[in-house]
C-alpha cells in the first residue's frame, strides 16, 4: 500500500510539472511576447535589418570562439548563424555590427585597442581581426550621405575611416558631452558608452548609455541626441532618459546600452540589456521594447508599455527557436552554444562518435580554459557522461572566472567537491575513470551528484550558494556559466550533456 501511495504521489508530481509548464506557455497571449528575448548573459546588443532578416551580436568577453551572430525574422525567435571571431585577442566588449556596400563588418574593442573583422556573407568566412590601432571603447560605425565612414567612441569623439572601413584615416575629434544626470540620482558613474548613430528624415540620431552598466539598479539609462550633421553639434532629447530603471523594486535593473531598429512594417524598436532582479549572476539579458516618434521628430518609449509585461509582437514571420543547450558531442565541430574561456585552441579538442576529447590543461580548473555554455533558466539540472584518460581530472562546474567557480570533479581515485575554488576529496576511493556528473541548481543553491551507471544518482554532502557570483561583487562583467573542465596530464572525453529546466 505504501509503495502504491508513493507511485501515485510521484505521478501527481510529474503531472503538476506538465500542467505548470503548459500554464506558463498559455499565459503568453497569441501575438504577444515576454522579455527577455535572449535569456542569460547576452549584453551590449548590436542589431541590423537586412531586408526581412534581422542579425544581432553581443559582447563575448573572454569566451572563444567569440561574437556569435544570430538571425531572426520577427525579432523574438532567434537562431545562431556563426561565431565571427576565432582568434583570441582579449576581452571583447560592445561590438557594432554593420552592413556597408554588400559587406558585413563588426567593430569591437579588446586589449586596449579597437579591431574590425569583415565578411562578404553573414555566414562567413570572417576575416582575422584587423587592429585599427586606436584606443577607447564601444565603437559605433556610421556613414554620411556621401558614403564617408566614421567611428564614434564612448568619450563622445569620432574618427574618420578609410573607404574600405579597415583603417583609421584621421585624427579624433570630440563633439558630444552627453546628457547631464541629476546629482540626486543613484548611479554608478557618468560613464557614457555604446554610441550608435542612424539617420531618419532630416536628422541623424545619436543613442548612448550613461550611468554605469552595473552598481545600483537605477544606474544605467538610454540617452538620445540629434543633429542635422552626423558630426554634430548634437542637441539632447527633451525625453531623456529614454528608458531607465526607476526603482530597485522593478523586475529589470540597469536598463541601457540600446540599438534602434525599424521592422518590415516601419515600426521602431529598441533592443537593450538589463539585469534581472534576484538573478544578477545570469548577467545582462537582451530586452526589446517598441518606441514611437513625436510630431517634432524625437523618439521615446511607447506609452503604456512596461518592460516586464507582455508586449505585442513585431511584424514578421515567426519561426520556432529549436536552440538547445543539450549536446551529444558527436558532431564534427563545436556546436554554437559552446565557448572556451580565454582561448580557442582547435588542437585541444577532437571530435568523434564517442564524444569530444579535450586535452588536459593546467593544474586546476582556473587554468584549464573550461568549455562553457550559458544557462537559460533560474533552476535546472545539467548532466554529463565523462571518461578520463591518463592523469587527468574532469569537472562539471558553474564558472564565473579563473578565480571563482564551484561544482563537482573526479580523478581516477576520488570524487571532489569544489566550493568557491576550494577543491577537496569528498568521496574517496571510488577508483573509476568512467562516471556521470550532475549539477542541480535550484534558484541560487547548487547540489552536486555523481553516478556509476547514469541512472542511480548519489548526492555528495556538499552544496553551494552562488548568488554572489556576479559583477557587482567580483567585477569583470562575467556571468555564471556551466563548464566542462579537463585538468592535468591526460585527456577527458565528454558525451551526452543533458540540460533540463526545473519549472
Amino acid at each position: 500500500m505504501k509503495f502504491l501511495k508513493s507511485k501515485i504521489q510521484l505521478l501527481l508530481f510529474f503531472l503538476s510539472l506538465i500542467v505548470n509548464a503548459q500554464q506558463q506557455k498559455d499565459n503568453i497571449k497569441d501575438g504577444f511576447y515576454q522579455n527577455p528575448i535572449f535569456v542569460g548573459d547576452y549584453p551590449d546588443p548590436s542589431i541590423i535589418r537586412d531586408g526581412e532578416d534581422y542579425y544581432i551580436v553581443h559582447s563575448s568577453f573572454n569566451y572563444y570562439p567569440g561574437l556569435l551572430i544570430w538571425t531572426s525574422k520577427d525579432l523574438i525567435n532567434w537562431k545562431p548563424v556563426t561565431h565571427a571571431l576565432k582568434k583570441s585577442v582579449g576581452s571583447v566588449w560592445a561590438p557594432d555590427l554593420v552592413k556597408i556596400n554588400n559587406k558585413f563588418y563588426i567593430y569591437f574593442p579588446a586589449n586596449e585597442t579597437n579591431y574590425v573583422i569583415w565578411a562578404d556573407s553573414i555566414n562567413g568566412p570572417w576575416s582575422d581581426p584587423i587592429d585599427l590601432k586606436i584606443g577607447n571603447i564601444d565603437p559605433g560605425h556610421f556613414t554620411d550621405e556621401k558614403g564617408n565612414r566614421y567611428l564614434y567612441f564612448s568619450n563622445g569623439s569620432y574618427v574618420p575611416l578609410s573607404k574600405d572601413g579597415l583603417a583609421v584615416s584621421g585624427a579624433s575629434k570630440h563633439v558630444y558631452d552627453g546628457w547631464k544626470i541629476p546629482s540626486e540620482w543613484s548611479i554608478e558613474c557618468f560613464c557614457m558608452e555604446g554610441p550608435k548613430v542612424f539617420k531618419r528624415g532630416d536628422y541623424y540620431y545619436l543613442t548612448t548609455a550613461e550611468g554605469g552598466t552595473a552598481g545600483p539598479a537605477t544606474s544605467h539609462m538610454v540617452i538620445s541626441a540629434r543633429s542635422k550633421s552626423p558630426l554634430g553639434p548634437w542637441e539632447n532629447s527633451p525625453h531623456n532618459p529614454i528608458i531607465r530603471t526607476n526603482s530597485a523594486s522593478e523586475k529589470w535593473w540597469s536598463k541601457g546600452h540600446a540599438t534602434l531598429i525599424d521592422d518590415v512594417k516601419g515600426n521602431w524598436w529598441m533592443v537593450f540589456h538589463g539585469y534581472e532582479n534576484g538573478y544578477y549572476n545570469m548577467g545582462r539579458q537582451t530586452l526589446l521594447q517598441p518606441v514611437e516618434w513625436t510630431k517634432d521628430g524625437w523618439y521615446k518609449m511607447k506609452e503604456g508599455i512596461k518592460t516586464e509585461e507582455q508586449i505585442k509582437k513585431p511584424a514578421g514571420e515567426s519561426a520556432k527557436n529549436n536552440f538547445t543547450l543539450s549536446d551529444t558531442f558527436t558532431g564534427a565541430e563545436l556546436n554554437p552554444q559552446w565557448q572556451f574561456f580565454d582561448e580557442y585552441d582547435s588542437r585541444r579538442a577532437t571530435f568523434s562518435a564517442n564524444g569530444i576529447k579535450i586535452i588536459g590543461k593546467g593544474t586546476g580548473i582556473g587554468q584549464s580554459s573550461p568549455l562553457l555554455c550559458t544557462p537559460s533558466d533560474h533552476s535546472y539540472t545539467a548532466d554529463v557522461e565523462v571518461e578520463i584518460e591518463g592523469n587527468a581530472s574532469a569537472g562539471l562546474v558553474l564558472f564565473y572566472d579563473t578565480k571563482l567557480f564551484t561544482g563537482i570533479a573526479f580523478d581516477k581515485e576520488n570524487i571532489m567537491a569544489i566550493l568557491r575554488v576550494w577543491q577537496f576529496p569528498t568521496v574517496k576511493g571510488v577508483n573509476k575513470t568512467h562516471l556521470f556528473l550532475r549539477l542541480e541548481k535550484k534558484e541560487q543553491v547548487v547540489n552536486m551528484f555523481y553516478s556509476l551507471n547514469g541512472k542511480d544518482w548519489l548526492k555528495i554532502e556538499n552544496s553551494a550558494e552562488v548568488s554572489s557570483f556576479n559583477h557587482n561583487a567580483l567585477s569583470g562583467f562575467m556571468s555564471l556559466r556551466l563548464g566542462l573542465s579537463a585538468v592535468g596530464e591526460g585527456s577527458v572525453i565528454f558525451r551526452n550533456f543533458v540540460y533540463l529546466p526545473i519549472k
